[in-house]
């Protein structure tokens, strides 16, 4: 086993394990001690820490590897454990090294119970070089020329950067933050001045302009990365200083505003450039979007720019939208303002500011459209609603909406509606067209709703409000026409009409029912179309007819449709006594051969009242006509029946020379016929006496046989009326293709005489309901002045075209005759 090794020179270790007290004049770390196979330990050198059975003092050891001082620091203090406070190596220790080699296991010194001193020891902060400033900012200042020069650098920007970042490091950073600005200011001073006079082209100008902002953002660019210490350990702790970057941003906008020829030359050039772009020209936009990111970026961008940027606009648009009203119509005058408020858009987005759109789109709205609003209005609307110009209303809506001037079209809706309708509506010669028209105008102003007016409820209620107003222009005319227009579509002969257009049909004229305030009027002349629709078996539907019935009752209550559904279940009814009567024991033995009869039975209160008209019927339509009435009355006892021959109808089998038909005829038509089974020639008057029919319905009944397209007699002398001098006779001449030909009588126009009568019941029936509402509201009110009851029964009745004051002055009357009755 080998002894441990001597101690090397106190040159090179100056801590030994027999050293009591360390040298305070040098401190170098102590050498790596190398591990032998058995090594042993001097157990002089107490400590905290034991590797290998060699303890060494953490305090120590740390102080001797850091050299005595901390990197970056100026003043260093180092701790060293102090060696006679150490505990002495007894003699037991020291003369058990050998054992303790031998045994392989050093034993632990026992630690002293007395406190440690801190050691510490002082250096001085180390001087700078002379001139170490000047010398710095020198090769600095020289690097910021070549920058501004455009020269090649002299000096490494690694060195540049690390010279900054010493100046700073040595509190010197404010003086180079000013030498920093006073340098860069002198050399953007010279920029700038040597823009002043250069090319009075402005695109060029701008173009020299944009250059020297490039110059400049590339070469601050350069200074701000070698002075990025001045900004982290200097900038970034002092208030009130900006970094490099915005101080070069500063001395720029300073020296542009002291030159205000450049500054307005720029300016001018930008709205030149952008007034050429508005007229068509090509421009360059990236010239212009580097200039307005220089105002953005300078702060000049809002007061220097955009201010009057926005007031040539506005003069710009001005005089556009009164030389564009005056030269092009409505629609190519909306499709520019459309085109002029995208652009304008697009103009933001590519490069204008995002704070400028606003402004920009509320000054071309204001000159294009807000000033022009009523011109508009009044020179193209009204050709737009005619010519159904869907989009362009729709491109109109859409801009009116962006100048609040929706009410003004709203306005110009309603009074294009009532202008429009009135023509119509007031004219008498076109009522056959009145109700095609309103049905057609109702469907284009509601698609245009729709499509142009986006649904907008405000236009729904003005048109509902317009459109009711028109309607009713002439209180109960559109009701009557309205109740034909449906008998005519309802009537059978209306080929190439399937059920589903049908219905479409009910419904759109439904629509026109909801606007008129007379549908009492609609309810009778309704009423009386159904029930000749019904008696003469003319329903193109019955399922069409029942479903009219159903919207109407959907519409207006069980009350307003009680009597149509009982002219329907009369129908239904006849036919059972029909069936019923044939199976009768009457029937069977006491009806004349040859002749089959219907009969409706029909209630009084359901059916329109019709006059009776007489007529001398063939014997056996007389015994027809007494044994149903006998089999009715014994089924039916306490009833009366009474006869009406007007509307009756009859199918005749007729034996001509040309071949054999079957004749379909009303029951008049069939008694003047039955006629010439027994005369070939009959005068008027001879006619009239033996038929007993009334002379009105007489004359239309022969100008339907003889003179109409189906002549099955002959008139002499031959002529369209007529006279009481005429006869007739039985033409032997007639041929038709078909087998059964029907007669149709001369439609005569509704006399007014009938139209008289019927408007008289509507308004008997409107008397009642104003006398039971009068008598209802005063039961309530007990006394009430003239105006409020009038007020209160426009609410109650459904009708406003009868007067009220009238019906009041009876009442009033019929209550004083009756109080001074009860008082005699």
């Amino acid at each position: 086993m080998s002894q441990p090794h001597a101690a090397p020179a106190a040159s090179k270790r100056p801590f030994s394990s027999t050293t009591t007290s360390p040298s305070p004049t040098s401190s170098p770390a102590p050498p790596l001690m190398k591990k032998t196979k058995h090594s042993a330990a001097s157990s002089s050198s107490a400590g905290t820490s034991e590797k290998n059975g060699i303890h060494l003092d953490a305090a120590v050891a740390a102080a001797a590897a850091s050299g005595g001082r901390t990197n970056g620091e100026e003043d260093t203090e180092m701790v060293l454990a102090d060696q006679d406070e150490l505990p002495a190596p007894s003699a037991q220790a020291s003369g058990g090294v050998a054992a303790n080699l031998f045994r392989k296991k050093a034993t632990l010194p026992q630690p002293s119970t007395s406190t440690r001193k801190p050691l510490r020891i002082k250096i001085g902060q180390p001087k700078l070089p002379k001139n170490f400033e000047e010398d710095t900012w020198a090769i600095l200042k020289d690097a910021i020329t070549a920058i501004f020069l455009k020269k090649k650098l002299s000096c490494d920007v690694e060195k540049l950067y690390q010279a900054a970042g010493d100046l700073c490091l040595h509190k010197l950073g404010a003086n180079l933050y000013e030498r920093i600005k006073k340098e860069c200011e002198i050399h953007i001073a010279e920029k700038i001045s040597a823009l002043v006079g250069q090319s009075p082209d402005l695109v060029v100008f701008l173009s020299l302009v944009q250059r020297t902002w490039q110059d400049f953002c590339d070469q601050m660019l350069i200074i701000r990365g070698i002075a990025l210490l001045l900004d982290v350990k200097y900038v970034k702790n002092v208030a009130n200083i900006c970094s490099v970057w915005d101080m070069g941003l500063q001395l720029f906008r300073k020296h542009l505003s002291l030159s205000p020829e450049i500054e307005h030359k720029t300016v001018t050039g930008l709205l030149r450039l952008i007034e050429s772009e508005r007229l068509g020209e090509a421009i360059d936009r990236t010239l212009l979007s580097h200039l307005l990111k220089m105002f953005t970026a300078l702060g000049m961008y809002s007061e220097s720019f955009e201010k009057p940027f926005l007031e040539c606009t506005s003069e710009f648009y001005a005089t556009e939208g009164v030389k564009y009203m005056q030269q092009s119509d409505i629609p190519d005058y909306l499709k520019h303002v459309e085109s002029r408020l995208q652009e304008e858009h697009e103009r933001c987005i590519l490069y204008l500011e995002a704070n400028t759109r606003k402004p920009l789109i509320a000054t071309t709205e204001k000159q294009l459209l807000e000033q022009h609003t009523s011109a508009i209005i009044e020179k193209g609307f009204t050709m737009l609603m005619d010519a159904n110009r869907i989009n362009d209303l729709s491109r109109m809506y859409n801009l009116f909406q962006r100048v609040n001037a929706v009410e003004l079209l709203k306005l110009a809706l309603s009074s294009y509606i009532r202008a429009t309708g009135q023509g119509i509506i007031m004219d008498e010669e076109k009522d056959k067209e009145l109700v095609p028209f309103l049905l057609d105008f109702k469907a284009s102003l509601d698609k245009i709703l729709e499509e142009s007016f986006a649904k907008n409820e405000a236009f729904s209620n003005t048109i509902k409000d317009s459109f009711e107003h028109l309607i009713n222009l002439r209180q109960n005319r559109p009701a009557e026409m309205i109740a034909k227009f449906l008998d005519e579509k309802l009537r059978a002969g209306n080929k190439g009409t399937s059920e589903e257009e049908l219905e479409g049909i009910l419904d759109k004229v439904l629509v026109l029912f909801r606007f008129i305030q007379g549908k009492d009027v609609f309810e009778a002349f309704y009423k009386k179309d159904l029930a000749k629709r019904l008696l003469l078996g003319k329903s193109a539907s019955i399922d069409a007819e029942k479903s009219m019935i159903t919207k109407l009752k959907t519409e207006c209550g069980s009350q307003f449709t009680n009597k149509l559904e009982g002219m329907f279940k009369d129908i239904e009814l006849s036919k059972e006594i029909n069936d019923s009567f044939r199976q009768s024991s009457q029937a069977r033995t006491k009806l004349p051969s040859g002749i089959e009869m219907s009969v409706h039975v029909l209630t009084t209160g359901y059916w329109p009242t019709y006059p009776p008209m007489d007529v001398k019927l063939p014997h056996e339509l007389n015994v027809y006509q007494d044994i149903f009435k006998e089999f009715y009355l014994s089924k039916y006892s306490g009833r009366r029946l009474m006869w009406q021959n007007s509307l009756g109808h009859c199918v005749l089998k007729a034996d001509f020379p040309k071949g054999k038909k079957e004749l379909a005829v009303s029951l008049f038509q069939s008694v003047v016929l039955m006629l010439f089974n027994d005369a070939q020639k009959l005068s008027f008057l001879d006619i009239k006496d033996s038929t007993g029919i009334e002379d009105k319905e007489l004359r239309r009944t022969l100008q339907s046989l003889a003179c109409g397209k189906v002549r099955v007699l002959q008139k002499i002398p031959k002529g369209r009326d007529v006279e009481d001098k005429d006869e007739f006779v039985f033409n032997d001449e007639f041929s038709a293709p078909l087998y059964r030909i029907k007669v149709n009588a001369i439609q005569m126009k509704e006399t007014v005489e009938e139209n008289t009568s019927t408007t008289e019941r509507v308004f008997q029936d409107r008397q009642y309901q104003v006398d039971a509402a009068i008598v209802r509201i005063m039961k309530t009110r007990k006394v009430l002045s003239h105006t409020l009851l009038i007020a209160e029964l426009y609410q109650q009745v459904p009708f406003q075209n009868i007067n009220l004051a009238v019906c009041i002055m009876y009442l009033a009357v019929l209550c004083d005759e009756g109080h001074h009755m009860r008082n005699s």
